[in-house]
């Protein structure tokens, strides 16, 4: 573990500083952020390929203390820049698919076709991109997080850990399955990422998914075909539960007790109640608190398993000058994710 910073935590962040305020190199860091601008298939609202700078800009205004894990930043934290061929995929990709989707998806016309091709060979170049990144992070010993962009970003860092650690799970917090076949005729949609995953990743020995409700009939049929390989904890079953007085400390244990030694997490914000994220792309009533989502992540770390790695997506800021609200709550669901992570793999104390 790296010295602890020459820097005093308690003071304001540098308005040119690195990721939280904090000031290490990327050689000086146990945890490396991988931002991905990417955006491409995104079928309602928009604007998710700027929550890596947003959230970047929120993140100076995180206090650093936090009453969970003793001193998450000392591990060493950081952002890399964002590839600016991910944000050049992403234009192209994003005019292409637009075409696409304002026709309904395509369907039997070969100019839409042509178009969603477009799509899933940029898509496929940007898994390349992000699993190369993420690879470099880890054959270096270090922990990796991707910060999207939609939630297609993270596919290229599954295959990189299953690459790196063969077997581990997936826990998912999202409302949505995201098991649609190629939704759109886009094979790398965001609303496929999950099924593109478990049919591609033998490694992904166990899918854990939280907070889902809002998917189509043959999501769930998809779902319910994975048998012993999945588990989902739908919100309504959730409510249900705590409406009949379960301690939600119950319910925790319930969802994490299925996974295996090693875990990836995987953290669409809307999987979070709306008012948390509400210019997020696909908001859908219901979803966890904070503090709920956060009791998740603690039981994770108590319960002696790894979070081998993380990805935080679909945080979608309104344009400069509207609020940060959305960019705020990801900045510290960020912190709480990284310090979660730390705390499972030794590089951070309980408190």
């Amino acid at each position: 573990m790296p010295a602890e910073p020459a820097f005093d935590p308690n003071s304001a962040s540098a308005p040119d500083s690195g990721v939280f305020g904090l000031p290490y190199i990327e050689k000086d860091a146990a945890l490396v952020y991988v931002p991905a601008p990417w955006e491409a298939t995104v079928s309602y609202g928009g604007g998710t390929a700027g929550a890596p700078a947003a959230v970047l800009r929120a993140s100076r205004q995180v206090d650093l203390y936090d009453r969970d894990v003793e001193k998450p930043y000392a591990a060493g934290l950081f952002l890399r820049r964002a590839d600016p061929e991910i944000r050049a995929l992403n234009a192209r990709a994003r005019a292409a698919a637009r075409k696409v989707i304002a026709a309904g998806g395509a369907d039997g016309r070969k100019s839409l076709q042509k178009h969603a091709a477009l799509v899933n060979a940029l898509g496929a170049e940007l898994n390349a991109r992000v699993r190369k990144s993420v690879g470099s992070i880890l054959a270096a010993g270090k922990i990796p997080a991707v910060l999207g962009g939609d939630h297609s970003v993270p596919y290229g860092a599954f295959a990189a850990a299953a690459e790196k650690h063969g077997s581990f799970g997936l826990l998912h917090f999202d409302a949505h399955h995201d098991m649609r076949a190629a939704y759109e005729g886009f094979r790398w949609s965001h609303a496929s990422i999950m099924r593109n995953a478990l049919d591609d990743i033998p490694g992904i020995a166990k899918i854990v998914q939280v907070g889902i409700r809002d998917f189509c009939e043959e999501e769930a049929d998809y779902a319910a075909s994975l048998g012993g390989r999945a588990a989902v904890f739908y919100d309504e079953a959730l409510r249900r539960r705590m409406f009949a007085g379960e301690p939600w400390d119950e319910i925790v244990r319930d969802v994490v007790s299925g996974l295996p030694e090693k875990v990836w997490i995987t953290f669409d914000i809307d999987g979070l109640d709306p008012s948390l994220c509400p210019h997020t792309g696909t908001p859908v009533p219901g979803g966890l608190s904070f503090s709920e989502a956060n009791r998740i992540l603690r039981e994770i770390a108590v319960s002696k398993r790894q979070i081998i790695g993380f990805d935080l997506v679909e945080v979608s800021p309104p344009p400069r000058g509207q609020g940060d609200w959305d960019a705020n709550v990801g900045a510290r669901l960020l912190y709480k994710l990284t310090a979660w992570t730390l705390a499972s793999r030794g590089l951070a104390k309980i408190r």
